[in-house]
């Protein structure tokens, strides 16, 4: 009995690894799918002006991207959501994540604003409420406030068609 010990937690391991490898690490599951978007008093980018997010969310689709200026692979995304924000399908929100004001906006000059209006979360209070640990990070909020979707790195052109706009094109026929 002792001599199969070993080849059990052999088994148990390589099926542990196996079942591992087929998994997409971006599509981690969040725990904030289908719960209203943080109710947070936050700080305007542009005006430093303060306000409550979800009045800004009230009543309208939203993207929520969040970015940074350090970010190499946000950099690769900015192509992909001022593209987005040509198609005026939903409101584009960004929040600028632990990332100087100076270098962000810098950014946006270079590569463009596709952003609605963006929250200058620099202390990472925000990201913290939405469990961010990487950038970008993107969420779709209905007219509701809730969160319907999470994406954790870069939107690509396929991810956009495949998952994102259709649920878009979903919940503006829903409303």
């Amino acid at each position: 009995m002792g001599k199969f010990i070993p080849l059990v937690v052999f088994v148990v391991l390589a099926w542990f690894l196996y079942d591992g490898l087929g998994r997409d690490t971006k599509k981690l599951p969040s725990p904030l799918i289908g719960k209203t978007f943080p109710s947070l008093e936050v700080k305007d980018f542009q005006t430093g002006e303060k306000y409550q997010i979800q009045e800004k969310l009230k009543d309208k689709l939203s993207l929520v991207n969040v970015w940074a200026s350090w970010c190499v692979t946000c950099r690769a995304e900015h192509q992909m959501l001022n593209d987005i924000a040509k198609q005026n399908i939903v409101q584009m929100v960004g929040v600028n994540y632990k990332d100087s004001k100076k270098e962000g906006a810098y950014f946006l000059k270079r590569l463009g604003n596709p952003f609605d209006f963006i929250v200058f979360d620099q202390q990472g209070i925000l990201g913290l409420e939405l469990g961010v640990y990487a950038t970008p990070e993107t969420f779709i909020v209905d007219q509701k406030g809730v969160i319907r979707f999470k994406r954790i790195g870069e939107i690509t052109s396929r991810i956009w068609q495949k998952e994102m706009l259709p649920l878009i094109n979903q919940l503006n026929k829903a409303n």
